[in-house]
């Protein structure tokens, strides 16, 4: 395949949006689905549907190695250790609940610390919120500079003797911000206190090595990676998922049920309890394939020349302010135009076919930080061109015109 040909590989581009071609600029909140994806869903539901670790038939054989085989495919995708070590969850959401409930019911006391920044988006923020209002921690905020940066000086400003765990981005969905997450990892490790990273925006445009970041946790959005919907991936060390209980029973999840006790299976079945979304997990070894066969560094070269292009043709416009400017950066273009909301610039731009996000972004902890209440979101993929910026800068001018700016 070749990247500059991709888009024909992504069907949902074939269609006009208002009479016009689709631009569509909001990967960053959910990426489109290459055929490829989309075939092996419908095939799966067609020819070798059935739950998987239950029943001794045929199909649910096939469909239980299938389930396996994908999770052997994201062990080696992300070079984790141990293939138990991947857990599939319905979302990066769910991986960070699953953790902050499982690791919090076991370690965290009234008066521990969670150290996090104010970079994150809520899926990073509300289920360690949960935990301080049922043990009664304390959550601590590392600080964002002008840049939309946080420097590691300000992490370890944070780190004391009552610091339980570290969560943290690895890429903020509003700037585009890298994090120093190996600095941080290791600065962790002098002090024996795990991590988690939401890689909900890393895995989709880096190149991940869990055994060499030496994370504890790392949670990803299978939708944000041109996998399928309600999907996610929880990477956790064998060291805890041998320690922390359960996040939720039912079938599937247990050894032994009796009136008296209850035993669980072995990791990673116990944190994967009730009916889990099989052919979803089947097409989603598709979608790590299509990013395998471009080549993930390619993919970020690309996306990067395209960003690149995309924030010098917006700083030109005098009207346009970009949200941030940190040193590294990666696919995520966020802006505001003087006198315009922008909801009303993402309806505007809707009328020319360009697809972008407004608002907060799940992100209001930051957007009060930058006194603003909402930014317009312009998000790259794969599939993106310098095209595709030309007609969002032209799409830009026209909105501009209709509020007279």
């Amino acid at each position: 395949m070749n990247i500059k040909n991709i888009k024909s590989e992504f069907p949902i581009f074939k269609q006009k949006i208002n009479g016009k071609p689709l631009v569509y600029l909001d990967s960053a909140n959910s990426s489109q689905k290459p055929q490829v994806v989309i075939n092996r869903l419908s095939n799966f539901y067609e020819t070798e549907f059935s739950n998987v670790g239950r029943s001794v038939h045929s199909l649910a054989v096939k469909a239980t190695n299938r389930f396996e085989d994908s999770r052997d495919k994201v062990k080696n995708y992300l070079n984790a250790k141990h293939r138990e070590e991947i857990i599939f969850t319905k979302g990066a959401t769910e991986s960070i609940n699953l953790v902050a409930s499982s690791f919090g019911e076991k370690f965290i006391e009234e008066g521990d610390e969670i150290l996090t920044t104010e970079l994150e988006h809520h899926s990073n923020y509300v289920p360690w919120h949960f935990l301080r209002k049922k043990k009664g921690a304390i959550i601590k905020f590392a600080p964002v500079n002008d840049r939309g940066e946080v420097e590691i000086d300000e992490i370890r400003k944070l780190i004391n003797s009552k610091t339980k765990i570290i969560a943290i981005t690895h890429i903020s969905n509003v700037t585009g911000t890298i994090m120093p997450v190996e600095k941080i990892v290791e600065l962790a490790k002098e002090k024996k206190i795990p991590v988690l990273i939401d890689g909900t925006q890393g895995a989709p445009h880096l190149s991940l090595d869990v055994q060499k970041l030496d994370c504890d946790f790392y949670a990803i959005s299978c939708h944000k990676m041109y996998g399928p919907n309600g999907l996610g991936i929880l990477y956790a060390k064998k060291k805890w998922l041998e320690e922390l209980p359960p996040y939720q029973g039912g079938g599937g999840m247990i050894s032994e049920v009796q009136k008296d006790k209850v035993t669980f299976a072995s990791f990673p079945t116990k944190f994967e309890a009730g009916t889990m979304q099989t052919p979803e997990v089947v097409a989603f070894s598709e979608a790590i394939k299509f990013i395998e066969d471009l080549g993930i560094k390619n993919i970020q070269n690309h996306e990067d020349q395209i960003l690149e292009y995309g924030i010098e043709k917006l700083k030109k416009n005098n009207s346009v302010k970009i949200i941030g400017d940190p040193k590294e950066r990666v696919s995520v273009m966020s802006f505001t135009i003087k006198g315009i909301h922008p909801h009303d610039i993402a309806t505007i731009l809707d009328e020319d076919g360009v697809a972008i996000r407004a608002g907060h972004h799940c992100c209001q902890i930051l957007h009060d930080k930058l006194g603003i209440p909402a930014t317009a979101r312009a998000s790259i993929g794969v599939y993106n061109s310098k095209e595709d910026i030309d007609i969002l800068c032209n799409a830009i001018d026209k909105c501009k015109k209709v509020f007279n700016i």
